[in-house]
């Protein structure tokens, strides 16, 4: 096994430890899987970690959801930024322990950059979602100290089966 083989595999293996007690972290860290759902609905696409800080990726997922539904903040934390990027609304929540989530192409904000906000509360209102995607959704992403990470991570209700996309099943040829 190579150095590159063992990291990954200790990675997991936290990963994995993390999962299979939700609720539980280290002194000072973000429990995983203890923030709320910020809009309800099917994800239509999911987190993809990019290759480095700069290349293509998915740094967050969609959640499919009605124009102008009401996001509500997954947890405790002070509003960074509320503002306009390039033409679309986007807002940002630090949440402490390093943990920021963001939210992107909104229709409209319910609370102003330097707000304290509580689990639960109503901050913004979704827009269109990505330009190129015609169903609206939410943009929903986690940095943990800088770095996107899998928002699925951090969210409750899920499971270690809820994680892992297996490909579909393909009913095989039955013999004669």
């Amino acid at each position: 096994m190579n150095a590159s083989s063992v990291a990954r595999a200790a990675v997991l293996a936290a990963l994995l430890g993390a999962l299979s007690a939700p609720g539980t972290a280290a002194s000072g860290a973000t429990a995983l899987g203890t923030y709320a759902w910020p809009v309800q609905g099917p994800i239509i696409r999911f987190f993809e970690q990019p290759a480095t800080p700069y290349s293509i990726g998915h740094r967050g997922i969609d959640i499919a959801a009605p124009f102008g539904t009401p996001i509500r903040a997954p947890a405790d934390g002070t509003i960074t930024f509320a503002g306009w990027v390039a033409g679309s609304m986007f807002m940002t929540i630090d949440h402490g322990d390093g943990v920021k989530t963001t939210y992107s192409w909104l229709s409209g904000f319910a609370v102003s950059k330097g707000a304290a906000v509580h689990r639960g509360e109503v901050v913004a209102y979704t827009g269109h979602g990505h330009p190129e995607v015609p169903t609206p959704h939410l943009h929903f992403g986690v940095r943990v100290n800088g770095v996107y990470v899998d928002p699925l991570l951090y969210l409750e209700g899920l499971d270690l089966v809820s994680l892992i996309r297996l490909a579909p099943l393909v009913a095989l040829p039955t013999a004669a």
